[in-house]
């Protein structure tokens, strides 16, 4: 035990990066309770990809076991076009054939995560709707994209609407689905879609649209609008939106990463931090790492406000880095007119020539290895 042992900590949200960092500050030690608004944990949200990166820290946690046993292993993204014909595929094992890409139900993980933390002792309390930060000596803000205490810290932002409306739907699977990730793009709109364990298919279907929607991913949608939206795709398409018979909506808005995050005794985590779109799979990547980050640098250092400091410092690069590429790939999985027929063009090429090239360009991503890099 390090600087950590029997220091108090309260977190503010019982999401992935919540609990995430509850179990990490509690694996060294500290004396751990979270502060969850809704009054239980609920089978809430869809399908999530963790690639290598954010695998690494859940293995360290020792939650590798128990997430092999609610994961698909994937080893490939495929780009297609829309009529489903492939353009580029990605293969994610090429050059790190031992570590692992899963695909999983975000329900499953948060409870594997809610599970795991009350067995390593932290106090978990529902139904806190909180008004101002906890009077206590550390406050982990894990609260969201909408959360309450980031403008505390980094002041009042107005995000802006992106254009984007997204659906998002979970059907059930064929058995024979191959576990990977696939991405069927068209003018102004891309789907996204990849099987779960348990015999389920997720599904998020992108449309530029100018009507503005409401943030977040729990109002219920129109499958017929959904099925509308994407009628001119092709391939495996229309018989998995053809399945849907509940879809939940959510407009896509763009954040500034925080410049500002902590205080000495506030410190943001996850999306009260660094909110993305939803174009790189990245957004419960970062928060698990950040979980990680954080309870290794405050366990390094008793200087609190030294330790935060860190923190950003580590994270704050890195966290833009991801948020930057996301917002890219979500202009080049649109493309229309003589720009997509160019750009698929080139990719195709590469997918021939270079098949390595493509997913070299994201070693960056997956091999970052947080667990080593602040190992001692």
């Amino acid at each position: 035990m390090g600087s950590l042992s029997d220091r108090t900590a309260t977190i503010v949200g019982a999401g992935i990066g919540g609990l995430t960092a509850a179990l990490a500050l509690a694996r060294r030690g500290a004396r751990v309770t979270v502060l969850e608004r809704a009054p239980a944990l609920t089978e809430v949200g869809a399908g999530l990809q963790l690639s290598a990166n954010s695998v690494r820290v859940l293995d360290a946690l020792g939650l590798g076991a128990s997430l092999d046993a609610v994961t698909l292993r994937t080893a490939a993204v495929q780009l297609n076009d829309q009529q489903g014909r492939r353009v580029l595929r990605m293969d994610l094992l090429a050059h790190r054939s031992q570590v692992r890409f899963v695909l999983i139900h975000r329900a499953s993980l948060v409870s594997l995560l809610a599970e795991a933390a009350a067995a390593a002792g932290v106090d978990l309390r529902f139904g806190q709707d909180l008004d101002s930060v906890p009077d206590v000596p550390l406050v982990v803000a894990a609260d969201g994209v909408k959360s309450r205490l980031r403008p505390l810290l980094a002041g009042r932002e107005v995000p802006f609407f992106t254009g984007q409306t997204a659906w998002r739907a979970v059907i059930p699977a064929k058995p024979d689905s191959a576990p990977e990730a696939h991405v069927f793009m068209g003018p102004g709109r891309h789907i996204v879609s990849y099987p779960l364990a348990g015999g389920l298919r997720n599904i998020v279907a992108v449309e530029e649209r100018r009507d503005w929607q409401d943030e977040g991913w729990s109002h219920p949608g129109d499958p017929d609008q959904l099925r509308a939206a994407f009628a001119g795709f092709g391939g495996p398409v229309p018989g998995w939106l053809a399945a849907i018979g509940q879809v939940h909506l959510w407009g896509l808005f763009r954040h500034e990463v925080a410049t500002r995050w902590h205080d000495g005794r506030l410190v943001l985590l996850g999306d009260a931090a660094h909110p993305t779109l939803p174009f790189l799979a990245q957004g419960a990547g970062m928060a698990i790492e950040d979980a990680w980050v954080l309870a290794a640098c405050l366990d390094d250092d008793a200087d609190q406000g030294v330790a935060l400091s860190r923190y950003q410092s580590l994270r704050q690069p890195r966290t833009r880095r991801i948020v930057a590429a996301a917002n890219a790939n979500a202009r080049n999985y649109h493309l229309g007119g003589a720009k997509r027929l160019l750009g698929h063009a080139a990719l195709r090429l590469a997918d021939r020539a270079a098949p390595g090239l493509m997913p070299g360009r994201f070693d960056w991503l997956y091999d970052y290895d947080p667990v080593a890099d602040l190992a001692g």
